[in-house]
């Protein structure tokens, strides 16, 4: 089944079939959609994985405080290192960026430590390709500010420069070219159990004005969206009223969709909250703006102009409501049966900290237990230490989890460009 959706797609895509769309102004991209030869040097810079600053980072780990019986070390140095997507039948990962780089990691020897880490696809520009993702199939998508890749077979064809590229949404056609904004542009991908690729659209307002409410819901903007990813065709909104969600993941129990979504800034240390969404069907509206959490933004003095807005019917409240501003990001069912029990199916969170509180909060890695019912337990804090308690200095700013086949999980650092590996030994 593999091989023939990779050859059938591969000829979609060299007959031009792939991209229904107007082809972008990029020669490279055109060139690799036709499967040809984009450049001529084979050789791909490694990021140097030991030295002093891989020595300082292990040093800082050992501030790193956890349940007993897990320990961190360093599996790999990564710049800027972001959201990441374990490969389905190799042992490495793909790891995105708020830059130009997609990183391709790899433990060749399979001790638990990546011996190798280079750019993907170098030859092709990215832009903010934070999101990262694999269809069942083994295709890797990347999403970026305002463009949708898919690669096929990319662990296994990602050691060159040049690699077959299917263009599922052409740059500009993600979200409307006039409401793109350095300011909430990093997206996140998950595929989920009706092989349909989510991408979660941040809004790039604090609070959107209420001239662009309507547009936002129509669109996706500020919430979540579906889509082919092959060809983009379906595209519809799943979810509304978000803010500005950078983590996702399904539930294997039950195929709801759970994701992160960070607070209203400017309201002071302690409210609004940050949350942690449940949805269980298509068309579920969140609150926002009217809401964040159980706090009403409308009419307060982050957005003014909303004091009369309606409250949007049968708005869904989180699951989790996480203390304000710190920033959760990027979050992963545990689906491994190494850790102990209580933490098999839950949540493991990475909150990369606040920036604007009168004392900084957050930087670590939070766990929520779910209930039988399938709703969310009480919160607790897993890993910290990043962020010194004496000097109020992050050393280290987690963003993303990830679950590794052997039951451990990886922790990737933007601040501190690296990734972690937590596993557990009685």
């Amino acid at each position: 089944m593999k091989a023939f959706r990779l050859s059938s797609v591969a000829l979609a895509v060299s007959l031009g079939i792939a991209a229904q769309a107007p082809a972008l102004a990029s020669d490279k991209l055109a060139t690799l959609k036709q499967f040809k030869v984009a450049t001529t040097d084979l050789n791909i810079p490694v990021v140097p994985q030991e030295g002093k600053n891989a020595d300082a980072i292990r040093a800082n780990l050992k501030r790193v405080k956890l349940p007993p019986g897990f320990k961190i070390d360093l599996f790999a140095i990564v710049p800027d290192a972001r959201h990441m997507a374990v490969a389905p039948s190799t042992n490495m990962l793909f790891v995105g960026t708020r830059k130009t780089t997609v990183w391709a990691v790899t433990d060749r020897n399979s001790d638990g430590v990546a011996d190798e880490v280079k750019s993907f696809a170098p030859s092709l520009k990215f832009t903010n390709p934070n999101a990262v993702c694999w269809t069942r199939d083994g295709f890797l998508v990347v999403v970026e500010h305002n463009r949708v890749l898919n690669f096929p077979a990319a662990e296994f064809f990602y050691e060159g420069p040049d690699v077959a590229v299917i263009e599922v949404v052409p740059q500009g056609r993600l979200i409307p070219v006039e409401e793109e904004s350095f300011n909430h542009g990093a997206r996140t991908c998950r595929i989920g159990p009706d092989k349909k690729l989510y991408v979660t659209l941040g809004q790039p307002f604090n609070v959107q004005p209420r001239g662009k409410i309507d547009l936002y819901e129509k669109t996706g903007i500020g919430g979540i969206i579906r889509l082919d990813p092959f060809d983009g065709s379906g595209r519809e909104v799943f979810a509304k009223g978000g803010r500005n969600s950078v983590g996702m993941d399904f539930n294997p129990k039950d195929g709801t969709l759970w994701w992160t979504d960070n607070q209203v800034d400017g309201l002071g240390d302690d409210v609004p909250p940050g949350e942690l969404n449940r949805s269980t069907k298509a068309g579920e509206h969140f609150g926002f703006p009217y809401w964040n959490g159980k706090f009403k933004v409308a009419g307060s003095p982050a957005a003014p102009d909303l004091k009369d807005m309606p409250e949007p019917k049968g708005a869904i409240f989180p699951q989790v409501e996480f203390p304000a501003h710190q920033a959760q990001l990027g979050m992963a069912f545990y689906t491994g049966n190494k850790f102990p029990a209580k933490y098999r199916g839950g949540v493991f969170v990475a909150s990369h900290g606040s920036w604007n509180r009168t004392k900084p909060s957050g930087a670590e890695v939070q766990f929520v237990p779910i209930n039988a019912d399938g709703t969310a337990g009480k919160m607790e804090v897993f890993a910290s230490g990043f962020l010194d308690p004496e000097t109020g200095l992050y050393r280290g700013r987690p963003v993303d989890i990830a679950v590794m086949k052997d039951g451990s999980i990886l922790v990737s650092d933007d601040f501190a460009g690296a990734i972690y590996r937590i596993s557990y030994a009685q």
